[in-house]
């Protein structure tokens, strides 16, 4: 599978990356081994440096004896070096960095076409039976296949990551969704000064840089942060928080992002609720009503078009964003929150073998964006989206 991303087609190249899949792929160590290990060529391009370094003339002596000549390995080159006699290399030093110049090897090499990139290969003495698999890993240009699909479905860790984002997503919406609400409606009722100063509170970790939001809670949950120091004068021991279990690696990861969501639907629902017109409260509250009944017959119903935008809105977020988790438990303990959107990334731009696969990466981010697709349909279905954009039955 390519790690390729170019559009318009691609080169051929194989690096120590390429090598590892290869070898993954049971290529025997012995063409690894040639691939790995550079040859020497006495070409033009050779001589060519040759004759600046050393002279014209040596660079002609080496053409006359030797052009177009082969060799497996250094020390041959050297000691073809070695016999020119009208112009001798003297210094052994020389005579390495001059067998350098001629130094060819298939790695780190881009080849523009297949038949260049063969040809290197039976240049090389690469089996022939083994030049098809090295063919398909070297090409850089976009390969169309399922390969990738195959593969995410037969990973034991994609039933793993599934299952961490559905429960990251339900719980933070739940957190998000109801909390933003509690905040809305309670504020609500506050005198209008100190409603401004508890939304103002609230809407801090949205305008906080992430690094900076997520470094707060750090402080709170590490073993040296406020939590364990403050309990540790009753007799608790000093201990992380934040990733001593992966129960309380999921509280953290919910609290984090659900304080970051709620601050939005806070606002959103606060600006709904001021727009019902005050009479219909007034009038409620002239019948008798209490609060309760004044949030669930009057307040809540006119918040359908906000709750189906902020639970829309915060279920595709959630479902792509993973900054959060990457800068407070980085999937960990283990891997107990790496969430799909999480792994993707990691996948394709940053694991610890090196061996970054931008196609199945982007395979786990169009899983992501059909399951955008069902969740927002079933939402519109769920909210009755149709009725709430039928026309008034007074204009029917």
């Amino acid at each position: 599978m390519s790690t390729s991303t170019g559009v318009t087609g691609g080169e051929y190249l194989l690096n120590q990356s390429g090598l590892r899949a290869l070898a993954d792929k049971g290529l025997n160590q012995t063409t690894l081994d040639q691939l790995n290990n550079a040859g020497y060529v006495v070409d033009e391009q050779g001589l060519a440096v040759l004759a600046e370094k050393h002279g014209a003339a040596t660079a002609d002596e080496m053409r006359k004896l030797h052009e177009n000549g082969q060799f497996s390995a250094r020390r041959d080159m050297e000691r073809a070096l070695k016999d020119l006699k009208a112009n001798k290399i003297r210094s052994t030093k020389d005579r390495k960095a001059a067998a350098e110049l001629f130094k060819h090897s298939l790695l780190n090499e881009r080849f523009e076409t297949e038949a260049k990139f063969r040809t290197a290969l039976v240049e090389g003495d690469i089996p022939t039976e083994d030049h098809e698999i090295i063919v398909t890993q070297a090409y850089t240009g976009w390969v169309w296949t399922t390969d990738n699909i195959k593969l995410l479905f037969s990973l034991p860790s994609t039933l793993r990551y599934a299952g961490n984002t559905l429960i990251y997503v339900t719980l933070t919406l739940i957190f998000n969704i109801g909390f933003g609400l509690f905040l809305a409606i309670t504020t609500f009722y506050l005198p209008a000064k100190s409603a401004s100063t508890f939304r103002a509170i609230w809407f801090l970790p949205r305008i906080l840089p992430p690094v900076m939001y997520v470094l707060l809670w750090k402080w709170l949950t590490w073993d040296t942060g406020f939590i364990a120091t403050t309990l540790s004068w009753v007799g608790v021991a000093p201990k992380n928080w934040m990733l001593d279990t992966s129960t309380h690696a999921w509280v953290v990861v919910v609290l984090i992002n659900g304080s970051f969501g709620a601050s939005l639907g806070m606002i959103l629902f606060s600006s709904a609720i001021k727009a019902i017109p005050s009479s219909i409260l007034y009038s409620s509250e002239v019948d008798g009503a209490n609060r309760w009944q004044q949030v669930r017959y009057i307040i809540l119903p006119h918040l359908r078009w906000p709750i189906l935008f902020i639970t829309s809105y915060q279920t595709l977020s959630l479902l792509t964003s993973f900054e959060h988790i990457l800068l407070s438990t980085e999937g960990g303990p283990g891997r107990a929150t790496e969430v799909w959107s999480l792994a993707a990334y990691h996948i394709a731009l940053d694991n610890y073998g090196g061996n970054l696969q931008y196609g199945l990466g982007a395979t786990f981010a169009v899983a992501l964006v059909i399951i955008g697709i069902i969740a927002s349909l079933f939402y519109l279905r769920f909210f009755n989206f149709n009725e709430m954009v039928a026309k008034p039955k007074i204009e029917g």
